[in-house]
């Protein structure tokens, strides 16, 4: 598939004896993709050690005209490369092999190998997403569609799409819809602290902002702390990036914050992410002592914080905030709509300095130049309305209902929260009963969806095994009869 070449010094593709670069053998009549061709034969090369780790790939433009193809077609297989682990981007000198053959998948597919669920279900498993599963959704991230006042989104997404014609024929600006961004400017500065509209990004919810700070500021091999237990899906992200996740113990009082410095000083991280606020498990927000603390050893060992604050608006005024505190020089603040709106409208934000700004938006632009206006018009057109703040105001008041009717009626099935929560939509409990084979988190959702209920067992938020086994409830459904009839027959 491929035959000798050396890149000259303007760039062109010249055979040679003694290789710098394979040039490869692309068949433009073959079924797949150009960037599935050059994705297969660049992980075959790896693999079989002809691309060892930290060879210097050629510069895009390189690249393109020697094999003869767009510089496009080599910025989406560069990227897709980069995803899976086999290239790392290093800022201003280009793309590099990351693994050695013996840490490269076997197989010279465009698809790499999937490891086996140990589950029936798992944290990115489809059914989590869909919202159209038939199984009762008591482990899922999101509300019932009616309680995100249904009248007001749908009013919004009608507006959005009277855009004017002329907008229809770019992409829209690559920081996102500019009104929307200097709404949110004007929201955080009068609420938390100062920030231009310069210094915010829009993304495809606050997912793809996770994935685009890791991106820009990681490569294989950095160490990434995390919470544990914390987010399920940021666990996968960091180690679909080839990072290694070091998880710090946070429970009913906060992060353990001797843990946390004892592993800074020998681990040495890159960054932490961090829910300040109704952290997702367990629902408990940092104390302003512990965020105090928290910014100070990020100074100290020298690792960015990056703030997932997706349910601010949930919590009540004056909760620790630490890019208030630090003014974002160190701290980079990820905030989402889906909690409060829609998780449909998969519209997000970065906010960060001035100086780390430009290498966000080129990486946000190398894997996938821009997000959705429409969506964006969409957010801007909902959360301007007089009546965004009375909404959110309502769904705050229904869950705190809904947690304390949870609370109460997993109790009444034997299950203790593990933490206190502050507000939010989440609740974790479980039995004191150590996990043994057959009765585990995971055994139990295995069964629990098969009687037609969605469980997400403590397994999917934390790198260690669980002491206990326990579950995290959405408490808008937490006191369905059917979920409780279902844990009082658990052994």
């Amino acid at each position: 598939m491929m035959e000798e070449a050396v890149l000259t010094e303007d760039g062109a593709c010249a055979p040679t004896a003694v290789a710098a670069w394979p040039v490869l053998r692309i068949d433009r009549g073959r079924r797949g993709g150009l960037v599935d061709q050059i994705v297969a034969a660049i992980s075959a090369m790896v693999s079989d050690g002809q691309l060892g780790a930290g060879t210097k790939m050629p510069s895009v433009r390189q690249f393109a005209k020697c094999n003869a193809v767009s510089t496009f077609t080599v910025v989406e297989a560069y990227e897709r490369l980069h995803q899976l682990g086999l290239l790392s981007a290093r800022r201003g000198s280009g793309f590099f092999v990351a693994r050695s053959p013996a840490q490269s998948p076997a197989s010279s597919s465009s698809t790499p190998p999937l490891p086996g669920p140990a589950s029936e279900i798992d944290v990115l498993a489809p059914d989590l997403y869909t919202g159209q599963a038939e199984a009762l959704p008591v482990g899922a991230g999101w509300l019932p569609p009616e309680w995100y006042g249904e009248t007001t989104i749908l009013d919004a997404v009608r507006h959005a799409m009277k855009i004017p014609a002329g907008r229809l024929r770019g992409y829209g600006h690559p920081l996102g819809f500019p009104a929307l961004r200097q709404h949110l400017a004007a929201s955080l500065s009068a609420e938390l602290f100062p920030v231009d509209p310069d210094q915010v990004l829009l993304t495809h919810g606050a997912t793809h902002a996770l994935d685009l700070v890791l991106r820009t500021l990681t490569k294989p091999g950095d160490v990434v702390f995390v919470e544990d237990p914390g987010y399920g899906n940021l666990l996968a992200l960091v180690r679909h990036h080839g990072c290694v996740p070091v998880g710090i113990a946070r429970g009913a009082q906060g992060l353990d914050m001797e843990e946390l410095a004892r592993q800074a000083a020998a681990r040495h991280p890159k960054l932490m992410f961090v829910n300040t606020v109704l952290q997702n498990p367990l629902g408990t927000s940092l104390s302003q002592q512990d965020a105090h603390r928290l910014l100070g050893l990020a100074e100290r060992f020298d690792f960015w914080l990056v703030e997932d604050d997706i349910y601010r608006e949930l919590a009540l005024p004056g909760e620790a905030s630490l890019a208030a505190m630090d003014g974002l020089r160190r701290v980079i603040r990820v905030g989402s709509f889906s909690k409060t709106l829609s998780p449909a409208l998969r519209v997000g934000s970065l906010c960060a300095s001035r100086s780390l700004m430009p290498e966000l938006l080129r990486v946000k632009m190398v894997g996938g130049l821009t997000t959705s206006e429409i969506n964006e018009r969409a957010v801007l057109d909902a959360i301007g309305t007089r009546g965004y703040r009375r909404m959110v105001e309502r769904l705050a008041r229904q869950l705190d209902d809904a947690r304390e009717r949870a609370i109460a009626s997993l109790r009444g099935v034997g299950m203790a929260p593990l933490a206190q929560p502050r507000g939010g939509m989440f609740v974790s409990a479980g039995w004191p009963d150590a996990p043994r084979p057959g009765r585990d988190g995971r055994a139990i959702a295995d069964a629990a969806l098969k009687a037609g209920i969605l469980l997400a067992p403590g397994d999917f938020f934390t790198q260690r095994q669980p002491a206990s086994i326990w579950f995290r409830f959405n408490a808008a459904y937490a006191s369905e009869p059917r979920l409780l009839d279902f844990l009082r027959s658990q052994p």
